[in-house]
């Protein structure tokens, strides 16, 4: 299995202005977890391709698994280091579908019905995985099985619990909590926790 071990863990200022050290990951969300069941599990994936694709669980756990270490930084200011997941990167994803040159951003939907976007950057970077591991354990209900984006260079809400629609998208649109105030970024190094404007 191929391991990754997030840059930001190695930088020099590897915790971000204003947050603290905590020695676990707190459970944050919108709504209770939704309930799902894996035999009825499918991903989506849309938008700016050239021919969409769906996943059953069976495909999921079918691809190159890869395991990541990274630390977790939360908007509401507490960092957990060193957390380990296990899924698959994102790059498997341009294997399964064609994206068009046209992809500017990505929109993250989850079974509950929260939406999250990340520039295509980010998106593709070295360090981001789909999760359905955590610590080598199935990932627990409220860390958002049975699958969860992971963007360490992001503050975590761009993290993404019970996702199951990857949408492409020719343009940056808010997500859930961007369309709140929150950043439509979110780099915690430069503490991009609230909109400059609305969206």
């Amino acid at each position: 299995m191929r391991k990754i071990i997030s840059p930001i863990n190695k930088r020099p200022d590897r915790l971000p202005p204003g947050q603290f050290w905590s020695n676990r990951l707190h459970v944050l969300g919108i709504s209770e977890p939704p309930e799902t069941d894996l035999s009825e599990y499918r991903l989506h994936i849309l938008g700016e391709v050239e021919e969409p694709a769906v996943l059953s669980w069976n495909d999921i756990i079918d691809l190159e698994p890869v395991e990541l270490i990274a630390d977790f930084h939360c908007v509401t200011r507490w960092s957990c280091p060193d957390v380990k997941w296990t899924g698959f990167h994102v790059d498997q994803i341009k294997n399964l579908v064609r994206l068009k040159q046209t992809v500017r951003s990505v929109m993250v939907h989850s079974l509950d019905g929260y939406t999250t976007n990340i520039p295509i950057e980010y998106f593709f970077d070295e360090d981001v995985i789909f999760a359905y591991k955590l610590f080598d354990k199935p990932l627990p209900l409220d860390h958002g099985y049975p699958l969860r984006l992971i963007v360490p260079k992001l503050y975590s809400w761009k993290s993404a619990k019970f996702v199951h629609k990857i949408q492409f998208m020719d343009k940056d649109q808010p997500g859930y909590w961007e369309q709140r105030g929150y950043h439509i970024l979110g780099d915690p190094w430069k503490e991009q926790r609230y909109a400059e404007r609305s969206y």
